[in-house]
């Protein structure tokens, strides 16, 4: 799985990861740091290493495919732009109550995005 997939479930999951896990997840993602790198800092050897950051995917993936939430907040986004880009082509229309209507669906899109 790409490295920004996992970066965008642990934001998610990350919570359900044990301290080590998330550590070494941090270190590897966010810091940007090798196995070798992580097994200095945390005195632990580098298979230790590696086996956190698998359980750690494997739960952050299997979660994902349990709740689907961030597929779905991708699904919604998506939505979100195609209603965004259909109001903004209703703006150009010249009757002021079909401009009125978009103002109301580019509102209405703005905020499922909070």
């Amino acid at each position: 799985m790409e490295p920004t997939e996992l970066i965008l479930l642990y934001d998610y999951y990350g919570e359900l990861l044990t301290p080590r896990q998330r550590q070494c997840f941090e270190l590897r993602y966010h810091q940007d740091l090798s196995l070798g790198e992580i097994a200095q800092e945390l005195n632990v050897s580098r298979q230790g290493v590696y086996d956190n950051l698998s359980r750690a995917d494997a739960l952050l993936q299997n979660m994902e495919a349990k709740t689907g939430f961030v597929r779905r907040e991708r699904q919604c986004r998506q939505a979100a732009e195609r209603i965004r880009q259909e109001a903004d082509r209703l703006l150009t229309m010249e009757n002021d109550t079909v401009r009125s209507a978009a103002q109301a669906i580019l509102s209405a899109a703005a905020e499922l995005e909070e």
